[in-house]
């Protein structure tokens, strides 16, 4: 008995030892190349075309002032808390990434019992984004119709529920901070 005790623990020991030291790959590392240590975020461009007549199908795009700074903004501040790259003067940067701001829809989701009162809507911001390394001018990768978005309440008008109801403004402060970390990650994590 006691040797079957014996050989369990062994095997038990030399599986637990394969496994810690084979692991899953897991890091907390960035993934992008170790030559890359600095980025230059260049102000968004606003190319969202208010001048669209509207129809059915894009009745729900809208235009607001000044997104394109907000995103900016919100994209360096996620790159100064994440700190695998450092924002930096476009001289200086080892890459830079370029983006247009071309969509912003705000979609009705849920409606109130009634059926006549939007109860719920998702914020969506759709960006094109542009990579590039500077010392050789290449481009590393592009993303069109990048999105970030936020679901939020208006109301508690639907029966029977305890919603958190939240404001327009705070929707989309919480759409560009979802866009801004994505953005991030896809420059970061290259996966």
């Amino acid at each position: 008995m006691k040797n079957r005790i014996n050989f369990f623990l062994k095997v038990a020991t030399c599986c637990l030892l394969g496994v810690v030291l084979t692991g899953c790959g897991y890091t907390t590392r960035s993934m992008i190349y170790g030559k890359y240590k600095t980025i230059y975020i260049a102000p968004f461009l606003n190319k969202v075309d208010i001048t669209q007549e509207a129809y059915t199908a894009n009745k729900y795009r809208i235009y607001r002032p000044m997104l394109e700074t907000d995103i900016t903004r919100k994209v360096v501040n996620k790159y100064l808390f994440d700190g695998n790259l450092k924002p930096i003067k476009e001289d200086q940067a080892d890459l830079v990434l370029k983006g247009e701001l071309i969509e912003y829809r705000k979609d009705p989701l849920t409606y109130s019992s009634g059926g006549e009162d939007v109860a719920e809507y998702r914020i969506n911001i759709y960006v094109n984004l542009s990579l590039w390394d500077t010392q050789e001018n290449k481009l590393l990768w592009q993303e069109n119709n990048f999105n970030g978005n936020y679901s939020y309440f208006v109301s508690n008008a639907i029966s029977g529920s305890s919603v958190i109801v939240v404001s327009e403004n705070t929707a989309v402060n919480n759409a560009i901070e979802d866009l801004a970390r994505r953005i991030v990650e896809r420059t970061v994590e290259q996966w």
